[in-house]
């Protein structure tokens, strides 16, 4: 981690402190080096300091490529090391999006990835995407499955005086089975399943949503 990026956790944290009573559960399942993928539910735009805050290592998140059209975000997610995501689903993007995380990980990065594809509004993890699944397959990374409680609280202004109090909990590494052959929809469907039930493991019932009734 940068010396920049070590004193901008540092002047931000104290913030966070006093905004929220929060904790992390299972920090000492995080690889303290080594390529990673982390995988988490995603309920509010605070949910990447939390997770920043939580770890002790930096996190380049993949994000929506529609978020480096703004000016101010662009400057933002270029100094984070944020990867963009194109989700027009041509296979040129996603061999782009494939390569660029492939580079990230190679360089012993933590690669943060939010499988529901966007936040939930209602708090419950909705259904997952397969680009966290063949990511982990193609480079044969670990995944770090985790789990964020009460974020979904923090929303209009009542919550400045309420203090919400939030967890991150993190579970440990584990690998998807390898597949040798081309990997068919029915697998792909299959493997993320098995990813989103580690992180649902992670959540109280109220937030597992489809996951909490193991369907797929």
């Amino acid at each position: 981690m940068t010396f920049i990026r070590k004193a901008l956790l540092a002047i931000c944290r104290p913030f966070f402190t006093i905004l929220f009573s929060w904790e992390v559960q299972g920090r000492e399942n995080i690889p303290l080096n080594g390529p990673l993928i982390l995988v988490t539910n995603h309920v509010n735009l605070v949910d990447p300091f939390f997770l920043l805050f939580a770890f002790p290592r930096w996190i380049n998140f993949m994000a929506k490529e529609e978020l480096f059209h703004s000016p101010f975000l662009r400057f933002w997610l270029r100094f984070a090391g944020s990867i963009p995501i194109s989700r027009d689903g041509k296979v040129r993007e996603k061999q782009k999006t494939l390569k660029s995380a492939r580079d990230a990980l190679e360089r012993g990065l933590i690669l943060g990835m939010f499988p529901e594809g966007g936040r939930s509004h209602d708090g419950k993890l909705r259904k997952g995407k397969p680009g966290s699944a063949v990511i982990a397959l193609k480079t044969n990374v670990p995944l770090l499955p985790v789990g964020i409680i009460g974020t979904d609280s923090i929303k209009g202004i009542s919550w400045l005086w309420k203090r919400p109090h939030i967890v991150i909990k993190i579970g440990k590494p584990f690998k998807l089975p390898s597949i040798d052959n081309t990997i068919s929809r029915s697998q792909m469907q299959s493997l993320t399943t098995q990813l989103m039930m580690e992180i649902a493991a992670l959540l109280p019932p109220e937030y597992q949503g489809i996951y909490g009734k193991h369907e797929d």
